[in-house]
């Protein structure tokens, strides 16, 4: 089949709106950027600046320092968050400053197993990962392991909360939204 130049403009338009309609944009999560944890070891620098180079260390407190800025809250947000944050910051002593914030150690990611499971310990995630996933990351539940009554912890704003999982069901392919992507510094406690 083959289009005449009409055909192919209204085809090109057709699509770039269908790429660019809400209903899609909306199935796409905005919160999918990488956020920031504690630990973390960031590269930042100033475009032709060359004292303005600098490896930092994500404090516990989520702050990080660097020259001209002072203290910055990093822990929580994007790349392209903090990276607008440091420009900005800098506007008072470089017009038009170019910065570049690379993540070089995902070292703040990790998350926690516990209890009846075989390699219980921390693990450093460097994608996303459910409850199954950090399961067999702990070589899987030992045979006296109570696996319906699984807890994930959670700390938000200074408050925890316990996240019920029932591995009985994920078995059956039931109530699947259970399984959960993995927060950092969550803690699946395995009873």
């Amino acid at each position: 089949m083959t289009l005449n130049r009409r055909q192919q403009t209204f085809a090109a338009i057709a699509l770039a709106f269908a790429f660019n309609s809400p209903q899609i944009l909306a199935a796409t999560p905005a919160d999918d950027a990488y956020k920031i944890e504690a630990g973390d070891v960031l590269e930042i620098s100033v475009w032709r600046e060359e004292g303005l180079e600098k490896d930092v260390i994500v404090r516990p407190d989520g702050g990080l320092s660097f020259p001209l800025v002072g203290n910055v809250q990093a822990s929580g947000k994007s790349i392209e968050q903090l990276q607008a944050e440091v420009s900005d910051k800098l506007k008072r002593f470089i017009p038009d400053p170019s910065v570049s914030v690379a993540v070089k150690q995902l070292s703040g990611n990790n998350v926690y197993v516990i209890g009846k499971v075989n390699k219980p310990g921390v693990f450093q995630v460097t994608r996303r990962v459910d409850v199954v996933q950090a399961l067999s990351m702990a070589g899987g539940m030992s045979t006296y392991a109570a696996a319906n009554k699984i807890q994930i912890l959670r700390r938000e704003g200074g408050k925890q909360t316990a996240i019920p999982f029932a591995y009985g069901d994920i078995e059956k392919g039931e109530d699947l939204q259970q399984n959960i992507v993995l927060r950092a510094g969550d803690v699946v406690v395995v009873p």
